[in-house]
């Protein structure tokens, strides 16, 4: 069975690039139907990811009309995507009193029952990002794909990515990851990465964990895909 696909920092750049590599060829997150796993990314993220991320722009775009066909009319009091629907003279004394953070609640909807653990998260580091964005910009950071190669094709990948999520420290988040075709039914791993430049170093893992004992009884070499700086 497939490992479960792992996303994070869906409101900022590199989890929507994760995103975007994740959708590559396909339509929805679990196979080739609507499910609740496209729920719970869709309400991750804040709004259509832009031109630069036409998988996820596509698949967003298919989520929302599959909402829209299951919940028709239109809706009231609710953002989405960031854009506010019109309310009809809403009494300035009822959003005084509103909760703090209110204008946040539909970041929050579950359409079909108790919001997950994982959502909540979601949320949490939303509003974590928001209340930073006044803040210094925090730098040094990198979001990095990297191809993983195992030996042939009798090599368990569950277990090779289970090897590689197993390489924890600080500064270290890995991310989505998905298997690719490489050709005689053999297949590999890519996976994304996001680093703290001055805490880690790609080469150093790849060089020193990936590439020997215990990981090397699945994976044969790794190899950067693409380095971008945040």
């Amino acid at each position: 069975m497939a490992a479960a696909a792992v996303f994070a920092d869906l409101h900022a750049e590199p989890g929507l690039k994760s995103l975007e590599a994740y959708l590559s060829g396909k339509s929805y997150i679990s196979g080739d139907a609507f499910t609740k796993d496209d729920i719970k990314v869709y309400t991750a993220v804040i709004g259509k990811p832009g031109d630069e991320f036409p998988n996820a722009g596509k698949w967003y775009e298919l989520v929302e009309s599959s909402l829209a066909a299951r919940f028709p009319g239109k809706a009231v009091a609710v953002k989405i995507g960031g854009h506010a629907t019109p309310v009809d003279a809403a009494p300035a004394k009822e959003e005084k009193d509103a909760p703090a953070g209110g204008d946040d609640d539909d970041d929050d909807l579950d359409l079909f029952g108790d919001e997950s653990e994982e959502e909540k998260k979601a949320a949490e580091e939303r509003e974590a990002a928001k209340k930073s964005s006044s803040k210094k910009k925090e730098s040094g950071k990198s979001s990095v794909l990297l191809d993983v190669k195992p030996w042939d094709d009798e090599t368990d990948m569950k277990k090779l990515e289970e090897a590689v999520r197993s390489i924890q420290m600080e500064g270290l988040l890995w991310g989505a990851a998905k298997l690719v075709p490489v050709g005689y039914g053999i297949k590999k791993l890519q996976i994304m990465m996001t680093i703290v430049d001055d805490l880690v170093s790609v080469d150093t893992i790849i060089e020193e964990r990936l590439t020997v004992e215990p990981c090397n009884e699945y994976i044969q070499s790794c190899d950067i895909v693409a380095f971008n700086k945040i």
